[in-house]
């Protein structure tokens, strides 16, 4: 290729980069051209994982500290345990039927009547989107 004809082929090439044309895909290691990125944008960033709903974390945390609590045997304070008031009421109400199933059907009863309670529970706190008197509430 002369000079002159690299020339107007690198002009060529600059033009089209500058004018964002595609210029079609690269061969890959087989020699088949990969067709499917044809601009130079990077490729998107995955979307972030969704926060948990208000439900779920309340009743995975009620859950949880109502287990440490029929096995304790003690209650502490709500929030070292990081819940608000409505939810350590939630707790109370959740051990002490876990205790009554507990006496009479089992540990194992009790600690799947505190997940069912739980979620039942929190459900119903944020079914219309949660307390509205604060976060403490």
């Amino acid at each position: 290729m002369t000079r002159g004809g690299r020339h107007a082929t690198a002009v060529a090439l600059v033009s089209a980069l500058l004018a964002g044309a595609p210029l079609g895909g690269c061969a890959g290691a087989d020699g088949a051209r990969d067709e499917t990125r044809t601009s130079a944008a990077p490729p998107a960033e995955p979307p972030s994982p969704s926060a948990t709903p208000p439900e779920e974390l309340c009743a995975q945390i009620v859950a949880h500290w109502s287990r440490e609590v029929l096995d304790e045997d003690t209650y502490g304070d709500y929030q070292s345990m990081g819940l608000s008031n409505g939810q350590y009421e939630i707790l109370m109400d959740v051990v002490d039927a876990a205790r009554a199933e507990k006496d009479h059907e089992g540990d194992a009863a009790a600690r799947e009547l505190i997940d069912r309670r739980a979620g039942d529970r929190c459900a119903e706190r944020y079914r219309d989107g949660g307390p509205t008197a604060g976060p403490w509430s």
